[in-house]
């Protein structure tokens, strides 16, 4: 096959994988890829382990515990077979640094330290008001 070059085509494989983005694909050992039944076996071993961690991370979300670190580590091990969870992971990460990038913008970082600040005087006034008014009792010990 000629791949307009004069080298291998191991060469081309190579400088794919070093522009930061790994190839898409299943990552499974290869003597598990050369047999179908037991490749589909171990993507239904994944899909179930990934499954059970995802559905632990959504139990997690409202109860104590770190939910969604736990539902991206579900999401990663999917993605270690299915491409769909690979391009998942990958939009997410690629949101999670655009995000970062634009939180780290001085005229935004200004911005929230200054909304930050006056939420923060704005709660304490109305702390202080209530303290005022009735003391240190919780409000459904309040008889008025």
């Amino acid at each position: 096959m000629n791949t307009g070059s004069d080298g291998s085509g191991e060469v081309a494989m190579a400088a794919d994988e070093t522009k930061g983005e790994p190839v898409l694909g299943s990552r499974a050992p290869h003597f598990i890829k050369a047999r179908r039944m037991l490749h589909l076996s171990w993507q239904v071993g994944v899909f179930v382990v990934g499954l059970a961690v995802v559905v632990a991370g959504v139990i997690m979300l409202p109860l104590p515990g770190p939910g969604w670190l736990v539902i991206f580590g579900g999401m990663a091990i999917w993605a270690t077979e299915f491409v769909w969870a690979q391009l998942a992971l990958r939009w997410t990460k690629r949101k999670v640094t655009e995000a970062t990038q634009k939180a780290l913008d001085p005229k935004v970082r200004r911005r929230n330290i200054i909304l930050t600040t006056v939420g923060l005087v704005i709660i304490a006034v109305l702390v202080g008001v209530y303290v005022w008014k009735f003391g240190l009792a919780m409000p459904w010990n309040i008889k008025e």
